[in-house]
């Protein structure tokens, strides 16, 4: 069945979708099911009818929003230093648009003593029933997913208390035991906070960011991976899994040699850096056993009609399921056009299945 893509126009039916306060116009889809089970279907790899599109099916928010913890500002433009939870210092740098540890932060010497050194966040500080109500208030839409980026996962948090990657491996290698021990602290921390979370907010999906490598290789090795990071991020994994919750994780850098492993922690879904991955080639090794989100922007796209650059991701990603797409446009009529070509072709695809 061919599906009619509606042309933009100021009398054209639409919803507001974006970040903040930067809202634009986007089409109005009478869905055949709702966004949530379609959502479910895709990450389940269970014969979903369209492509899940980030920009207008998700309502996406941050720890900060809900808890008041530090984090950046990602309206600022300018340099800056904060602090996060764990009071490790950052500073912004504009030049790429995010943060990176100050130089000179080190909360933890030795891994040894990290049941002295490290201070984790005291729940009861932060106004989680208040922060997370103003969410369900002003924010929360039962129609849509409820997406949360849950901040730094397990190496992450680790390298930042450990002053950096150098002192961070250098643990790995000398001290295994100790590394151990804090992973399985940090673990139960994260568990607890996840449920804390859950308490306030009806999650459907957690964004888990741990970058396993540069985009040459991975930080580690994988006799590393097997004895150190592989159980307790699979543990954690299955605690928000059993909770009925969807969980992505975001890695930059090239870990290729990692996907086995992943795909047995459990995500769902793979946030990975396009230059540094063959994902067209991860989706045909492990598509089965994991999705992918693929982000399409004015950069990603170049210079080809948006209408060609999604029918080529749709062919490319969307066999089988396991796919949904993060679409980002300065341009009111070129957000549109790939709202509208994303779910129109993507229902002709699935039909054709």
């Amino acid at each position: 069945m061919k599906y009619e893509r509606q042309p933009y126009s100021e009398t054209a039916e639409y919803n507001l979708a974006g970040f903040g306060n930067m809202k634009m116009r986007v089409p109005k889809f009478e869905y055949p099911i709702s966004v949530k089970e379609n959502f479910r279907r895709a990450y389940k790899r269970e014969n979903p009818l369209w492509v899940p599109n980030h920009m207008t099916e998700f309502v996406n928010t941050m720890v900060a929003t809900l808890t008041g913890a530090g984090e950046m500002d990602w309206t600022r433009k300018d340099p800056y230093d904060w602090f996060d939870w764990f009071g490790c210092e950052w500073s912004f740098v504009p030049l790429v648009g995010g943060s990176m540890l100050k130089p000179g932060t080190r909360l933890l010497d030795d891994v040894r003593n990290w049941e002295k050194g490290v201070k984790w966040p005291n729940f009861d500080e932060y106004d989680f029933e208040g922060l997370c109500g103003k969410f369900m208030k002003e924010k929360y839409d039962p129609e849509k997913i409820t997406h949360i980026n849950i901040g730094l996962g397990l190496t992450e948090r680790f390298v930042a208390i450990m002053g950096g990657y150098t002192e961070a491996m250098c643990a790995f290698a000398l001290e295994p035991e100790a590394v151990k021990e804090y992973f399985a602290a940090f673990v139960e921390f994260t568990k607890s906070f996840f449920d804390r979370l859950m308490k306030y907010v009806p999650i459907d999906m957690i964004t888990y960011h741990d970058d396993w490598g540069t985009e040459r290789d991975t930080f580690f090795s994988p006799k590393m991976m097997e004895e150190l990071v592989f159980e307790p991020t699979k543990d954690l994994m299955s605690h928000i899994k059993s909770r009925g919750v969807c969980i992505e994780h975001h890695s930059c850098g090239n870990i290729k040699r990692f996907m086995p492993y992943i795909c047995r922690t459990g995500a769902d879904f793979m946030q990975l850096q396009a230059r540094a991955n063959d994902i067209p080639g991860l989706k045909a090794e492990w598509g089965d056993k994991v999705g992918f989100n693929i982000m399409l922007t004015s950069e990603s796209i170049g210079n080809r009609p948006i209408t060609e650059a999604i029918r080529d991701t749709v062919d490319k990603y969307a066999r089988g399921g396991g796919l949904y797409v993060g679409l980002y446009a300065r341009d009111q009529n070129t957000l549109w056009d790939a709202c509208s070509e994303l779910y129109c072709y993507s229902r002709e695809y699935y039909d054709a299945q």
